[in-house]
């Protein structure tokens, strides 16, 4: 009986917890989420006790585990916070690690997660010709990930993970600001071809400032005018 049998019936399949705060009075801030995508317990053990103690802007790590392609894609669509995959090539098939990726991409269509690739077997794939043909963030053999080369990979990969998630959010809630905007001045323009003053309050910034807008109809042709 393998190893990774064993474990399963012995009910450790390792679950990992948000780890407690020194004052209980203040809530620990959400840990970063990792995936660990490996058919092999013992590297789950070893990349959990490896970077047990890491911390990055002020956040703990929470470790996910499965142990096949289709588990990962599974915790995926369980967890859309996932910031980090460290992902096994070889798995169910000599390639289920490249596949994963793929479907992170283009069927869960998640940009924002980092993926990095590892691989026990050194030249069972060309590591240029993955990095240029799949859209990962890094590729290791696990050979050569030593400790402090995990943990510098794992940290420049949740920066990179932040400042995306970052823009993103940015980008969402200029949009937002963009569609309340719209309302407002469509019934401004729409009040102003009719010969009417306008006035109306808007909400723009972050934190937002509240503005109160006012339109009038122009004597001549043009557009009309608006004042804050």
């Amino acid at each position: 009986m393998d190893s990774k049998a064993d474990d399963a019936s012995e009910g450790w399949m390792i679950e990992d917890e948000v780890p407690d705060t020194d004052d209980p009075a203040a809530p620990a801030p959400a840990p970063w989420k990792v995936l660990i995508v490996d058919d092999d317990v013992d590297v789950h053990v070893v990349t959990k006790f490896s970077l047990s103690n890491a911390v990055f802007m002020g956040r703990r790590l929470s470790f996910l585990h499965a142990y096949s392609g289709e588990e990962a894609l599974q915790m995926l669509r369980q967890h859309d916070d996932i910031a980090l995959v460290l992902l096994d090539v070889i798995m169910e098939t000599t390639d289920a690690g490249l596949r994963v990726a793929t479907r992170i991409r283009d069927e869960l269509h998640n940009a924002l997660v980092r993926i990095v690739l590892r691989t026990g077997q050194p030249g069972q794939a060309l590591e240029h010709g993955i990095i240029l043909d799949y859209d990962i963030n890094d590729f290791w053999c696990k050979t050569d990930l030593t400790t402090r080369k995990l943990f510098t990979t794992v940290i420049a990969s949740l920066r990179g993970y932040h400042s995306l998630s970052e823009a993103q959010r940015l980008v969402a809630a200029v949009q937002t600001q963009l569609a309340a905007l719209q309302q407002p001045l469509q019934a401004a323009v729409e009040a102003v071809r009719a010969g009417t003053d306008w006035s109306g309050t808007v909400a723009l910034g972050e934190p937002a400032v509240r503005m109160t807008l006012a339109a009038r109809p122009a004597a001549g042709h043009g557009s009309p005018p608006v004042t804050v």
